[in-house]
């Protein structure tokens, strides 16, 4: 891995010491948001920088591998599993909270599964939650803080993807929990068993084909061989950041409430809300949303000269589908603002909102006028 994408991973995560970062709570809201568009700006530079990395890797490891994770910053898991920009397709919603049902999620899980299966490459899926061993209420917000309750939906989305593609073996479906304080991943296998990295050292990771293989006897061997890279790393990873003294900060002091897709640039802690534009019922994480952050500014924890509304969808190609983009766009910002003056009508006089589409190819976020 190249030293500079390993620093920018490292401020993505959490920011760095510097006073600019330390103090970004204090600024006034257009410094805030001229940090907001460098962060995505290098974010897209690394994406970029990383072209020939992804290439040689997906060469050695084709699986196609999709995550679906809560919007918690701290969850980056190319990070934590050493795993280079891009190859790890995210799926974030406010909560991790998801459903096979909904009609948009499911159309595109199952269409990008379908189009993997269609190139001879097999899928894994890792649906993921996340908590505190250090301490409950460092755990997931959406689930109120419950590990169990948070686990149990996981396994939830599981059975509805071994529902659906109960006739592709080559697809497999495996629930993570995210473990923050250490970054350390706990897997379920299939049989019940768990196989929680944090108790084991790099010098370790070979026993972890027989290790896997007990854990999930079912899962193909194709997959089994690309998701030992993804193992190693998270126990080499996770064993860094036991030796080193992290700030757990998990006070709420978001001030952005993100909706739609391409935010992979913010893996800030308490930063921002992000909402996944799959619930058929959009306005219930959006109050939601409005409801934290207007709690974050009635208690101080951020300052009350602005909150901003972002909205993001990604296109592929200039012309048709870039217009297409900036109408859905414009349409996620006024329904959310709907949505917040209705149930938060406090917070219109401090919301900014701001339109952007995203060139996915090169992961580039273009502002909208």
């Amino acid at each position: 891995m190249q030293p500079h994408l390993t620093r920018f991973r490292l401020l993505l995560i959490y920011p760095s010491h510097g006073k600019q970062d330390m103090d970004l709570y204090q600024q006034a809201f257009s410094a805030r948001i001229i940090w907001l568009e460098q962060l995505a700006q290098r974010h897209s530079e690394a994406f970029i920088a990383s072209a020939a990395q992804r290439q040689q890797y997906l060469q050695q490891h084709p699986t196609k591998l999709i995550a679906l994770k809560c919007m918690d910053g701290r969850i980056h898991l190319p990070h934590a599993t050493q795993t280079p920009l891009g190859i790890i397709q995210p799926y974030r919603n406010l909560g991790g909270i998801f459903d096979l049902g909904w009609p948009y999620l499911g159309d595109l899980l199952c269409d990008d599964i379908s189009q993997a299966l269609a190139e001879n490459r097999p899928v894994l899926v890792l649906i993921t939650y996340h908590f505190s061993a250090g301490d409950k209420w460092r755990g997931c917000a959406g689930f109120k803080c419950d590990r169990d309750a948070a686990l149990a939906q996981a396994l939830q989305i599981r059975q509805q993807l071994q529902r659906i593609f109960e006739d592709k073996p080559q697809c497999y479906a495996l629930v993570a929990g995210f473990e923050t304080d250490s970054d350390a991943l706990v897997l379920h296998g299939s049989t019940g068993r768990i196989l929680d990295l944090s108790v084991y050292r790099p010098i370790d990771s070979v026993d972890l084909p027989r290790l896997l293989h007990q854990l999930c006897p079912m899962m193909p061997e194709a997959i089994q061989r690309d998701l030992l890279p993804l193992l190693s790393g998270n126990i080499q990873h996770s064993a860094v950041q036991r030796q080193q003294r992290r700030q757990l900060d998990v006070q709420h002091r978001e001030w952005i409430i993100c909706l739609g897709r391409g935010f992979d640039f913010l893996h800030v802690p308490n930063i921002a809300l992000i909402i996944g534009p799959f619930s058929p019922d959009l306005s219930q994480p959006i109050k939601k949303a409005a409801a934290i952050i207007r709690s974050n500014m009635d208690s101080q924890r951020i300052l009350a000269d602005g909150i901003l509304l972002l909205a993001s969808v990604p296109y592929l190609a200039a012309g048709i589908d870039r217009r297409r983009a900036a109408l859905k766009a414009a349409f996620f910002c006024a329904f959310a603002k709907q949505v917040i003056a209705e149930a938060e009508p406090s917070l219109l006089p401090q919301l900014h909102s701001r339109e952007a589409v995203m060139y996915w190819p090169d992961r580039r976020l273009e502002w909208i006028a």
